[in-house]
C-alpha cells in the first residue's frame, strides 16, 4: 500500500553496532537485511522456511517479566526486521574472525573436522554459541537439542557433535564413565588385535590445543537497549512498506483498539506459521499487528488448580515453564503437562521453538499441531480480550474445527491459555509418529485422557483427539461418550478401536496420502494408551491397596516394551586409522588428519560462496518461469502485465537465444511444448529478486494438454517409452542353471528417488565485459568447463571469451554436474540481451522442482540356488525412471548393470537395464551413480534366498562372496583379498555373532519391539568408464618470495580436494603447507577440465599436481646441488637470477578404462574400493519408528591422503545413504507435480538419526600401486553402506512376520519409512482398518518407481 506517512525509526543492534532503519519494510526478513544491507554474508540462505538452520543467528532481548537478558537462536529467514525493535542480533561474524580472533566454537568445529562444504557451518556455530551463552557447560542432551534444527548434508553430523562435546560437562562423556564400563574403554577392550598395534590411531584432533572458553570476552548487551527496555516506548510504532504496514502498539489498550479497527489483521510474533504461508502459498496481509512489546501477553500465573500461560510466550519458554511445574507439583497433577512437554521436545527445531508463540501455535490450528490435541483433551481454556472486555472459550473440537460459534471474534485476541492440573485417577498421554524422530511434522499425533471413578477401573470421563487425520485436529467425542461406564479391559479396547475408526474416518484421497498407515496409527496409539493407562492403574491400585484390584488384566512382559518411546541418545564411537610412518618428516603432511583448508573460514562465515559475492554495479536479478503442465503444447505466452511492473526490465524467451537452444530433446528454454512440470519456459529479469518473483505470477501461459502422460515406470513399460537401448551383460548358461537348482525365488524391488538437497541451491552470477563479448561467470558447479562450453554454444561465441570461476561449492553430490550449465546459459542470454550482470539464485522449492535427482528404480529378480544357500543362477532386470530427457540416464543404466554383481561370484548371470522416459523432470547424476539403487536389488535377492533356506543372510553372503583372484561379469580381473579382510575385520569389530544371538534373545522376549542386525559387503568400482575422462591438468607457480600458487582442474565441493592437493604439493616440493595457496578453479588457468565426480577428483588432479611439482623440482635440482644448505627462498631467488622458469603445467593422461558393450567385456574401472558395514536397529511394531543402535564400518582406503577428510567422507556418505533407504521420500501428485519441495516435506537425516554407537575404521596395511601415494577415492562408496540400516530394519520386520506366521513377502520397497515398516508388521490393528478399493478414488500421490 502507498505510504500515507513516514515510518518510525527501527532501532536494533547487530554485532554490537547500532542500526537505525528509517524505511523498514515489513516484508524484508532479517536474513535479507543482513546479507544485502549490511553485507554480512556469513548467514546463509538455504531453505527460506526456517527448517534447515543455515541462517541461524542469536537474538538477545530484555525480558520485561524476569528483568533478565534472554539469548536465543532463531532462523533469520523467517524473522521480519520490524519485529527486532530493541533487540540485539549476533551473527557468526560478530563472535570471531580469522582476521582478529576466533571464538572457541569456531575453532573447535573447524579443527574437529566438523565442516566439509561449510555452507551449514555458520548456522551450526551460532546454534552452539547461543547454547553456550545460556549454559557455559551444557549437557550432551542440551547440545543435541540445540543442534536439532540444523541440517547438514556433508558430514554425517558425528564430527560436529564431537566438536560440540568438548564444551560439555566432563561427566556426560559417557553414562558409565568411572564404572569401568565406559564405551570408549570397552571399545578398546573389544577392539581387534590390529588396533592394539602402535601404528593405529583413534584420535583425529587434539583437544589439548583448543583455547578455553572465556565468557568474559563475549559481546555485552548494548546499554542503550537496556535503557530503552527499562523505560519502554509506550507509543505505537508503525513501519510502512511497499505493500504491507507493520503496527507495533506499546500498550495492551492500543493493541485492542487496533484489532477493533483492523479485525482482519493477523497478530505476528514468531512468523513461523505466517512466514512460510506467505512465501509458498502466496498468503498476503496488508496490515500486520505485532504484540511483541506487550508484557501482559507473556505473564505466567500458577494457581492451586492450574497454570495460565501468556499467549506471547515462546514454545521454548512454555517448555521451561512446564518442566518447572512438573518438578514442583505431585505427579498426579502434572499428567497434561508431561504430555505437552513430551511433544515440545520433538516439535520442530530449537530455533523455531524459540520463535513460535503458544498463542500463534493454537490459533494457526494446523491439522498437524502437536499441542492442540493434548490441550483439547486436557480441557484447556482460552482467555480472550477485546475492547468489550474478557471472555473465555474452551479449546475443544468446535474451536479447532473453526466453527464461528466457538471461535474468536474478529476483534478479539488471545491473551493466555489456562491448563488445569490433572487429578488423581486421571491419566493423560500423548503420541506422535513422524518420518523421523525430530524436526519433522507428524503423520499422526494424538492426545488422550481418561478419568476413572475413584478406586475402580470404570471410565468416568474419556477424551481422545487426533492430529494429521483431517483438515483440523479431530476429536473422537461420540466414541468417548459411548465408552463411559465401561471397565478398562480388552473388551473395551476392541470396542474403542471399532468406534474410533468409524468416527475418525479418512477418505482414500485425503491430502498427505498414507491413508491406511494413518488409520492404523489411530488404533495403534489407542492400544498404546490402553497399555500405558493399565500399567499406571495397576501401580496406583497397589499404592492404595484397593480391594478387588486383582481383576485388572495382566500386561505380559513381552508387551511392556510397547510402552516406551525411543529416547534421543548421544552418538558415541571410535574412528581409527593407520598412523604415518615414524620416519616421515614432520613437514610432510600426507597421511595426516590435516584440517580442511577453508575450515576456519567456514566457521567464521568468511568463506565466500557464489551468492556471497557483493552486488555488482547495474546488476539485475533473474527468476525462472516453469511449466505447470506435465505434457502440453504451449499455445501462447503473455508477459505484457509482467513488463508493466516497476523495476521489471525484460523477459527472456527461446527467441532471444543467439546460438543453440540446448539439444534436440533437451531445450534450455521450452519451445512449442513442455515435457514435465518444472520445465523452464522463460525467465524474468528485474532490478530486485522480489520484483522478479512477483512478475512470474503475472505471466500468463496457455496450454493444450497432450497424450500420453507417463509418470511411473509401469506406465513407461506399458507405452514402450524408453530413452535408450537396453543394456545387457551375461555370463554362463542361465537357462541350464535354473533347471539344475534346488529352489527358485522371484521378487520385486522398488527404490524411490532421492533429492540432492545440497545446502547451497543452484546459483550463478554472469558479468558481461565491455569488449570482445567476454563474460565472467561465477557459478556453483562440479564442471565449469561444461558450463563454459554450453554458454559458448548458446551465445554462439568462442569458448576463449568465457571464463568460469569456482571458488567453492556448497555441496554437489552429482546435482551440480550437468544442471549448472543450463542455468549459466539462461543467465548468460539475459546478460547479453540486457547488457547487465545477471544473478540467478534458485529458491529451494524451485531447485527441487526443476533439477531432478537420483533415478527411482524398479527391479525384478529370479534367483536359483541350492538348499545350502549356494546361488547358481541370477537373472535381474532393472528399469530406472529417467524423466523427460536423456541427461545421464544411459550412463547410469550402464554403471548400474556393470556394478550389479557387487561382492558376489555367481557363475550364471544375466543383467538387463532400461532407462524409462517419463513426464517428470529429468533425473541426473547422484553420488553412487546407480550403484545404491541397483545393488539393493542384489542384496534383496540374498535376503530372499536366506529366508527360503532358513539360514541367516550373512551366511548366504559369505558363501557366495568372491574368494580368490577372479574376473567380474565384464571380464575385469581383480583380487578380493582386501574385501575378505574388510568382511572379517567388520565381523570381529562389531562382535557380530554374539550380537546376532542377543538380537534373537531380545526378539523372543518382546512382542511389540523387535531388533534386527545386518552386515553388508561392498565392491565399489571407482571412476568413469572412459580413459579420456580420467585426464587432469594443474598449473603451479612459484613466486620470488618462495610462496607457491597451485591451480588444478578439480572443484572444492566440501570433499577437501584443495586440502589434499596442497598436501601433495607440500610433499613433492618439500616445503611446509603454509607456503602454498589455492585461489580458485578457473577455466582460464586450467582449460578443458573434467567434472569433479566419480570419486577420482583427488586421484587424477593429485597426479597432475605431482607432475607439475616434479617438473619444477627437477629444474631446481642443479641449484639445490650447488647450495644444499640453502633455504627454499635462497634457491628460488637463485633460479630467478639464472632465468629458470618457475611455472609448470602438470598433466596426467588418465587411467586406462574402456568397455565394449557389444562383447560385454572390458576394463571399465581403474580400481575398486571395498567396504563392509554392520548395523543394528530396533523397530516399534506399532508405529513403524526405528532406532539405530549401532553401526560399524570398515573401509579400505589403502594409504589415506588425509584420514580426517576420508573418514568424514565415509560418514557423510553413509548417513546420506541411510537417508535414501529410510526417510527421504519424494511424493508426486497424479498430475506429476512434486509435492515434497522443501525441508518440511522432504526429510534428510538430522543429528538425531546418527547411530547411537558409530565406529569407522580404515583398513590398515593395504596398498594399491596405481594411485597417488597408494590412496583411494572414497567420495561415493560409503553411500551404499547405508543399506545396512535398511537390511537391519528388514531383519527386524522378518522376525515380526515369522512370529505372526505372516507370509514371506519378497516385494521390497525403499525407503523403509515408518509407513512401510508399520504396514509390514501385520497384526490385528492393520487387519481391522477399513481399506478402499483403488478404483473408487483418486490417490493424493502416486509411486513413480
Amino acid at each position: 500500500m502507498p505510504c500515507p506517512s513516514r515510518s518510525d525509526a527501527l532501532v536494533f543492534f547487530v554485532n554490537g553496532r547500532k542500526v537505525t532503519e528509517r524505511n523498514a519494510d515489513p516484508e524484508v526478513t532479517l536474513l535479507t537485511f543482513l546479507r544485502k544491507n549490511l553485507g554480512l554474508t556469513g548467514t546463509k540462505y538455504a531453505c527460506g522456511r526456517g527448517s534447515c538452520g543455515a541462517c541461524t543467528v542469536m537474538v538477545s532481548k530484555h525480558d520485561p517479566v524476569s528483568k533478565k537478558i534472554r539469548h536465543f537462536s532463531i532462523t533469520a529467514c523467517l524473522v521480519p526486521i520490524c519485529s527486532l525493535y530493541g533487540a540485539a542480533v549476533t551473527t557468526v561474524e560478530g563472535i570471531g574472525s580469522i582476521k582478529t580472533r576466533l571464538h572457541p566454537v569456531q575453532e573447535r568445529i573447524a579443527k574437529g573436522h566438523g565442516t566439509q562444504c561449510g555452507f551449514c557451518t555458520p548456522g551450526m556455530v551460532m546454534s552452539m554459541y547461543a547454547l553456550l551463552r545460556n549454559h557455559l557447560h551444557p549437557s550432551e542432551e542440551q547440545l543435541m537439542e540445540a543442534l536439532g534444527g540444523n541440517l547438514c548434508r556433508c558430514t554425517g553430523y558425528r564430527s560436529i557433535l564431537e566438536s560440540g562435546k568438548t564444551f560439555c560437562m566432563e561427566s556426560a562423556d559417557c553414562q558409565q564413565k568411572g564404572t569401568g564400563k565406559c564405551c570408549v574403554n570397552q571399545r578398546e577392550n573389544h577392539s581387534s588385535s590390529l588396533d592394539r598395534k602402535s601404528d593405529i590411531c583413534p584420535e583425529l584432533f587434539a583437544k589439548e590445543e583448543f583455547q578455553p572458553l572465556d565468557p568474559t570476552q563475549e559481546l555485552i548487551f548494548p546499554p542503550e537497549l537496556l535503557r530503552m527496555a527499562e523505560n519502554p516506548e509506550k507509543g505505537t510504532l508503525t513501519f510502512y512498506g511497499q505493500r504491507v504496514t507493520w503496527i507495533s502498539p506499546g500498550t495492551l489498550q492500543d493493541l485492542l483498539e487496533l484489532k477493533a479497527k483492523h479485525p482482519e489483521a493477523p497478530l505476528v510474533l514468531g512468523n513461523t506459521s505466517l512466514g512460510p504461508a506467505m512465501k509458498s502459498q502466496g498468503h498476503f496481509h496488508p496490515i500486520l499487528l505485532s504484540p511483541a512489546r506487550i508484557s501482559e501477553l507473556s505473564v505466567v500465573m500458577k494457581t492451586s488448580d492450574g497454570l495460565t500461560i501468556g499467549a506471547a510466550c515462546s514454545l521454548a519458554q512454555v517448555k521451561d515453564i512446564l518442566a518447572e511445574s512438573i518438578s514442583e507439583l505431585p505427579e498426579e497433577k502434572t499428567q497434561t503437562y508431561r504430555a505437552l512437554l513430551k511433544h515440545l521436545r520433538s516439535l520442530a527445531g530449537q530455533q523455531i521453538r524459540n520463535m513460535a508463540s503458544l498463542g500463534g501455535h493454537i490459533i494457526s490450528r494446523h491439522c498437524y499441531s502437536d499441542l492442540n490435541p493434548i490441550l483439547a483433551v486436557g480441557n484447556a481454556t482460552l482467555n480472550l480480550l477485546s475492547e468489550e472486555g474478557t471472555r473465555q472459550i474452551p479449546l475443544n473440537e468446535h474451536f479447532l474445527a473453526g466453527l464461528a460459534s466457538a471461535d474468536l471474534k474478529p476483534e478479539e485476541i488471545l491473551e493466555s491459555v489456562y491448563i488445569p492440573h490433572s487429578r488423581k485417577w486421571e491419566f493423560v498421554f500423548a503420541f506422535r509418529q513422524a518420518q523421523c524422530l525430530q524436526n519433522a511434522l507428524p503423520d499422526v499425533n494424538a492426545g488422550m485422557r481418561v478419568l476413572f471413578k475413584e478406586g475402580t477401573d470404570t471410565i468416568e470421563d474419556l477424551s481422545i483427539a487426533y492430529g494429521g487425520v483431517g483438515t483440523a485436529t479431530v476429536s473422537a467425542h461420540k466414541s468417548c461418550q459411548q465408552l463411559l461406564g465401561r471397565h478398562w479391559n480388552e473388551l473395551m479396547l476392541d470396542e474403542a478401536c471399532r468406534l474410533v475408526l468409524d468416527e475418525v474416518s479418512l477418505p482414500g484421497s485425503a491430502p498427505g496420502g498414507k491413508v491406511e498407515f494413518k488409520r492404523t496409527l489411530v488404533v495403534s496409539f489407542l492400544f498404546k494408551f490402553y497399555l500405558k493407562v493399565l500399567k499406571e492403574l495397576k501401580t496406583l491400585v497397589r499404592q492404595f491397596s484397593v480391594p478387588g484390584s486383582s481383576r485388572y488384566p495382566e500386561i505380559s512382559d513381552g508387551f511392556l516394551s510397547a510402552l516406551e518411546d525411543f529416547p534421543v541418545t548421544i552418538p558415541q564411537g571410535v574412528q581409527t586409522y593407520q598412523k604415518v610412518d615414524s620416519h616421515q618428516p614432520l613437514r610432510d603432511p600426507v597421511g595426516r588428519p590435516i584440517m580442511h583448508l577453508s575450515g576456519l573460514k567456514h566457521a567464521t562465515g568468511e568463506a565466500i560462496f557464489c551468492d556471497d559475492i557483493p552486488r555488482v554495479d547495474k546488476e539485475l536479478f533473474m527468476a525462472l518461469v516453469t511449466s505447470t503442465r506435465a505434457h502440453a503444447k504451449i499455445i501462447s505466452i503473455d508477459f505484457s502485465e509482467a513488463l508493466e511492473l516497476p523495476e521489471v526490465v525484460d523477459v527472456i524467451t527461446a527467441k532471444d537465444i543467439p546460438g543453440t537452444n540446448g539439444g534436440e530433446d533437451d531445450k534450455l528454454l521450452a519451445v512449442d511444448k513442455v515435457l514435465c512440470v518444472g520445465q523452464v519456459i522463460c525467465a524474468v529479469v528485474a532490478e530486485t529478486d522480489i520484483q522478479a518473483k512477483q512478475a512470474i505470477g503475472k505471466i500468463k501461459i496457455t496450454y493444450e494438454d497432450l497424450e500420453p502422460v507417463i509418470f511411473t515406470i509401469e506406465d513407461a513399460i506399458k507405452h514402450n517409452s524408453f530413452l535408450c537401448p537396453e543394456k545387457k551383460l551375461e555370463q554362463g548358461n542361465i537357462k541350464e542353471a535354473f533347471e539344475k537348482v534346488d529352489q527358485i525365488v522371484e521378487g520385486e524391488v522398488h527404490v524411490g528417488g532421492q533429492e540432492h538437497f545440497y545446502m547451497e541451491t543452484q546459483r550463478v552470477l554472469v558479468i558481461p565485459k565491455t569488449e570482445d563479448k567476454e563474460l565472467d561467470i561465477y557459478v556453483s558447479t562440479q564442471d565449469p568447463a561444461h558450463v563454459q562450453k554450453t554458454v559458448s554454444s548458446t551465445l554462439n561465441i568462442p569458448i576463449n571469451r568465457i571464463t568460469c570461476h569456482v571458488k567453492r561449492v556448497g555441496g554437489g553430490f552429482g546435482g551440480k554436474v550437468g544442471r549448472p550449465s543450463v542455468f549459466g546459459a539462461i543467465a548468460a542470454v539475459g546478460a547479453i540481451k540486457t547488457g547487465h550482470p545477471i544473478r540467478l539464485v534458485l529458491d529451494r522449492e524451485d531447485d527441487m522442482l526443476i533439477t531432478g535427482g537420483r533415478h527411482p528404480l524398479f527391479g525384478k529378480y529370479k534367483v536359483g540356488f541350492m538348499n545350502n544357500g549356494r546361488i547358481k543362477a541370477l537373472d535381474i532386470e532393472c528399469y530406472i525412471n529417467g524423466g523427460c530427457t536423456l541427461d545421464e540416464s544411459e550412463l547410469v543404466t550402464e554403471f548400474l548393470i556393470l556394478k550389479l554383481e557387487n561382492a558376489y561370484k555367481i557363475r550364471n548371470l544375466r543383467f538387463r537395464g532400461r532407462a524409462c522416459m517419463t513426464n517428470l523432470p529429468s533425473n541426473t547424476a547422484f553420488r553412487g551413480f546407480g550403484f545404491p539403487q541397483g545393488t539393493l536389488v542384489t542384496e534383496s535377492c540374498i535376503t530372499a534366498v536366506a529366508a527360503k533356506c532358513g539360514l541367516p543372510p550373512e551366511m548366504i553372503r559369505e558363501k557366495n562372496m568372491y574368494k580368490t583372484v577372479d574376473k567380474t561379469i565384464y571380464k575385469q580381473a581383480f583380487s578380493p583379498e582386501t574385501l575378505i579382510r574388510c568382511w572379517n575385520e567388520c565381523l570381529e569389530r562389531s562382535s557380530f555373532y554374539s550380537r546376532r544371538m542377543q538380537v534373537e534373545e531380545f526378539n523372543k522376549k518382546n512382542y511389540w519391539k523387535k531388533k534386527g542386525i545386518a552386515i553388508i559387503p561392498m565392491k565399489f568400482s571407482v571412476g568413469f568408464a572412459a580413459t579420456s575422462f580420467h585426464q587432469a591438468a594443474a598449473l603451479v607457480h612459484i613466486y620470488t618470495d618462495g610462496s607457491v600458487l597451485v591451480t588444478h582442474g578439480g572443484n572444492e565441493l566440501g570433499q577437501g580436494i584443495h586440502t589434499k592437493m596442497l598436501q601433495v604439493a607440500s610433499r613433492e616440493l618439500k616445503v611446509p603447507m603454509s607456503y602454498l595457496h589455492i585461489c580458485e578453479t578457473s577455466t582460464a588457468t586450467v582449460p578443458n577440465t573434467i567434472a569433479t565426480a566419480a570419486s577420482v577428483g583427488a586421484d587424477v588432479n593429485g597426479r597432475a599436481v605431482q607432475n607439475a611439482c616434479q617438473i619444477l623440482l627437477k629444474r631446481l635440482e642443479p641449484i639445490i646441488k650447488k647450495n644444499p644448505e640453502g633455504t627454499w627462498e635462497n634457491w628460488i631467488e637463485a633460479a630467478f637470477e639464472q632465468r629458470i622458469s618457475l611455472s609448470a603445467t602438470g598433466y596426467f593422461r588418465g587411467y586406462k578404462a574402456f568397455m565394449d558393450w557389444e562383447k560385454g567385456e572390458g576394463d571399465p574401472f581403474p580400481y575398486y574400493v571395498y567396504g563392509v558395514a554392520c548395523s543394528e536397529v530396533e523397530i516399534d511394531c506399532l508405529t513403524g519408528a526405528h532406532k539405530k543402535t549401532r553401526t560399524d564400518i570398515v573401509m579400505d582406503a589403502c594409504c589415506s591422503l588425509n584420514p580426517a577428510i576420508d573418514i568424514g567422507q565415509i560418514e557423510g556418505a553413509f548417513i546420506q545413504g541411510m537417508g535414501l533407504y529410510t526417510t527421504e521420500e519424494l511424493q508426486y501428485s497424479p498430475e506429476g507435480v512434486l509435492y515434497s519441495r522443501s525441508s518440511d516435506e522432504y526429510k534428510i537425516p538430522t543429528i538425531t538419526d546418527v547411530p547411537e554407537e558409530f565406529n569407522v575404521s580404515l583398513l590398515p596395511s593395504s596398498q594399491t600401486p596405481l594411485t597417488i601415494y597408494s590412496s583411494k577415492g572414497l567420495g561415493e562408496s560409503g553411500m551404499f553402506l547405508g543399506s545396512s540400516v535398511f537390511f537391519a530394519i528388514m531383519d527386524a520386520v522378518a522376525a515380526v512376520r515369522r512370529e505372526r506366521d505372516a507370509a514371506e513377502d519378497f516385494t521390497v520397497k525403499s525407503p523403509a519409512t515408518p509407513e512401510q515398516v508399520r504396514m509390514a508388521c501385520a497384526d490385528r490393528f492393520t487387519e481391522m482398518i477399513p481399506r478402499d478399493d483403488p478404483k473408487t478414488f483418486k490417490p493424493w500421490s502416486i509411486p513413480i518407481a
